[in-house]
């Protein structure tokens, strides 16, 4: 705020008659200085919160223009003083001004801080809701690991379990597998030779006493005979179930092809006997044991012509294609060698598609179709010993299709 500077002329050296005048004016310029520091309280009153030292400058203003009201008489001395604060008043308003512009750079910093300040606020907030909902998350994660934990606890007992009762089966097989070779060697040697002595002794009576003979004798010595060569059957298929386990594994490449070949040619007479008629599709290469593989695609063409039909021309199909098993049990991405054998035989009821495979089960009449009931269970062995699965489905009246998947290496 600018300040005029009023000097007080000499009373000594005036003329009477301006006394008056001069009293008159320095009355009034006491009252507008009045006024002015009045005005400069109320400025003071404004700057008493932004500086001390202001206030207490103000504070003396208002102690000079009291002093300034009541002593006229020392007005030059309080002129001299009011200029002094006059110009302390200049100081001070350019500190003002100063403090004044600090204090609009504050708030101004105060105004960014304070965004910068609800910024962070929401952020944190933001973090805490990520935080609250990365612990529930972890809760339910170790929610999770408590129950797989306990989960795998279990599974851990159980195929402990497992385990053990692995070993006890792999030990009661090992001793099974040792009584099987004993059995067969006994079936080897003790059972057919008896055998072997009563197809000898039946044959002799056959060739030197037949004719003397009653009708009845000859009846029940027939189905001596016919026991005989049941027995001699059943004993030569019991061997080969047990030579599938017990017989070493040699694994080739071989073409399917080049096995069904030669069993068809062992299979001949009979094959020109019942007048069928057979057709072959595909040929896969796969890495089998080709002894028991000959085997199985024996037994099963040897079945589809015993259990054929005379109402019509046996009709076989064998088809071998690479594929990847369609089965719930199986999801291996391994690729297989799918055997198909099928027929149009007398076919069985579809409630026997898996015991048709057990020992010794006939599902016909023992009369009418003679067999020891183990060829499907050697094919079964041999497809296992492949590491390979086996079905069989079934219609009566429209013959038995047998599927065979065995893994190509």
């Amino acid at each position: 705020m600018s300040k005029k500077k009023f000097t007080l002329p000499d009373t000594d050296t005036l003329p009477e008659h301006n006394n008056k005048n001069h009293k008159d004016e320095l009355w009034l310029v006491n009252k507008r200085l009045a006024l002015q520091i009045e005005d400069r309280k109320k400025r003071a009153a404004e700057l008493v919160i932004a500086n001390k030292e202001l206030a207490y400058q103000n504070q003396e203003k208002e102690k000079r223009a009291a002093e300034l009201v009541i002593a006229n008489t020392e007005l030059a001395y309080q002129n001299q003083e009011k200029e002094k604060r006059a110009a302390e008043l200049v100081i001070a308003n350019t500190e003002l001004t100063y403090q004044n512009k600090e204090k609009e750079k504050r708030a101004a910093e105060l105004v960014i801080a304070n965004a910068e300040l609800t910024y962070q606020n929401n952020e944190k907030e933001k973090r805490a809701a990520e935080l609250a909902i990365a612990n529930a998350e972890l809760a339910f994660q170790n929610e999770e690991k408590e129950k797989r934990a306990a989960e795998l606890f279990i599974a851990n007992a159980e195929l402990t379990f497992q385990n053990n009762e692995k070993e006890k089966r792999a030990a009661e097989l090992l001793l099974a597998n040792n009584e099987l070779q004993a059995f067969t060697y006994i079936s080897s040697h003790h059972l057919q030779e008896p055998l072997r002595k009563i197809q000898v002794f039946s044959n002799r009576i056959t060739t030197d006493e037949y004719q003397n003979l009653t009708d009845k004798g000859k009846h029940y010595f027939e189905r001596i005979e016919v026991a005989a060569f049941h027995m001699q059957a059943l004993i030569n298929d019991l061997l080969t179930y047990s030579r599938t386990n017990v017989t070493e594994k040699k694994f080739e490449n071989t073409k399917l092809n080049d096995i069904i070949d030669k069993v068809l040619e062992d299979l001949k007479e009979e094959i020109t006997a019942k007048k069928a008629i057979i057709e072959i599709f595909g040929n896969c290469t796969a890495f089998i044991i080709p002894s028991q593989f000959h085997q199985l695609i024996c037994n099963l063409v040897s079945n589809s012509l015993k259990f054929s039909t005379t109402e019509k021309t046996p009709h076989i199909t064998i088809e071998s294609i690479y594929t990847k098993p369609k089965t719930k049990k199986n999801q291996s991405f391994t690729n297989y060698c799918h055997i198909t054998i099928n027929d149009n035989g007398i076919g069985f009821e579809p409630q026997f598609e898996t015991r048709v495979f057990e020992m010794f089960q006939q599902l016909n009449n023992k009369k009418d179709y003679k067999g020891t009931g183990i060829g499907l269970a050697i094919v079964k062995k041999i497809v296992e010993n492949h590491n390979g699965m086996i079905t069989a489905t079934g219609k009566p009246g429209l013959g038995a299709k047998f599927d065979i998947y065995i893994p190509v290496v």
